[in-house]
């Protein structure tokens, strides 16, 4: 039974990695700062994707890719892992990883716009209804009727709803470059063209802002750095792999769905160890938000 369906079950262990990812992040960014968090995890991912290539490829760097690639990798990595990262840490420290997860779930319908948008692919009904329920899936978390002249109010900051957002627009934006980049070059090289560029700009901006300090002193805090390290083996690295073998041995459409159940994963994580109180509304707008996202592999 394993081996017919080992697909699905790398599929499933890519969610667990994903769920690990998002919640030790959200330990480190608490700690130190999503900047700090970023350019480290960046680092260390590169680290590991680099010793996987030179075994697997035979090359250590992606010096065989095109200009093409070159170009339109390292723009999807400055959008998603700079700008995207940067707000969906940010928003960690705000309305904590579960809800940010949550918001993530708007990935797949925005990919799905966007591209329809640049490339010209197809809509169809199945994935109308899917972004008419994550949307629904994510209101009914965080919105509640409101009082008076105001029809609604957030259950959650406004802030932290609006840096989650920004930080799935990041996401979806650069994973529509990261198709016109990549072609059918090596996925594992493709993503350390991204996670280059991602150093290279949070490197410049740790410089404007004049932020070095802050990351010699996030060295310091060894729990901070073991969360990180965690964070960067489950997700750049182990969450990338799996998520690729998963595609690789099952249809893409069943892969993608079983993936995309970290919101519903996450919560048991997040009452035990988090002491987070989570609602029957929650949990509901958690499901149907994946059943959305499962519609538009149908």
């Amino acid at each position: 039974m394993f081996a017919s369906h080992i697909g699905e079950f790398a599929a499933l262990f890519t969610a667990f990695c994903w769920t690990a990812t998002a919640l030790a992040f959200e330990s480190a960014s608490n700690k130190v700062g999503s900047i700090a968090v970023n350019i480290i995890r960046l680092s260390f991912a590169f680290v590991f994707l680099s010793i996987y290539c030179l075994i697997v490829r035979g090359s250590i760097l992606p010096l065989d890719a095109t200009p093409h690639a070159w170009l339109w990798l390292s723009i999807s990595g400055f959008i998603g892992f700079v700008l995207g990262d940067l707000f969906l840490f940010e928003s960690y420290t705000i309305v904590g990883s579960r809800i940010s997860m949550l918001m993530m779930t708007l990935v797949p319908p925005m990919t799905a716009l966007i591209s329809w948008l640049m490339l010209n692919e197809t809509l169809n009904a199945a994935s109308l209804i899917g972004m008419a329920l994550t949307l629904s899936g994510i209101a009914l978390v965080i919105l509640n009727r409101g009082s008076g002249e105001k029809f609604f109010s957030f259950n959650h900051p406004v802030k932290g709803i609006f840096f989650a957002f920004l930080g799935a627009v990041g996401q979806s934006v650069g994973l529509v470059f990261s198709k016109v980049g990549m072609g059918t070059y090596n996925a594992f090289a493709a993503t350390q063209i991204r996670i280059i560029t991602g150093i290279i700009g949070f490197a410049i901006m740790i410089t404007l802002w004049k932020k070095w300090g802050n990351i010699a002193t996030a060295f310091k805090n060894t729990t901070a750095i073991k969360r990180i390290t965690v964070g960067s083996v489950f997700g750049p690295f182990l969450g990338v792999s799996f998520s690729l073998y998963a595609v690789q041995h099952t249809n893409a459409g069943i892969a993608s769905t079983i993936m995309a159940i970290v919101p519903i994963l996450i919560i048991p994580p997040a009452i035990l160890f988090k002491k987070e109180k989570v609602t029957l509304r929650e949990v509901i707008g958690a499901v149907i938000s994946v059943v959305g996202v499962a519609l538009f592999f149908i």
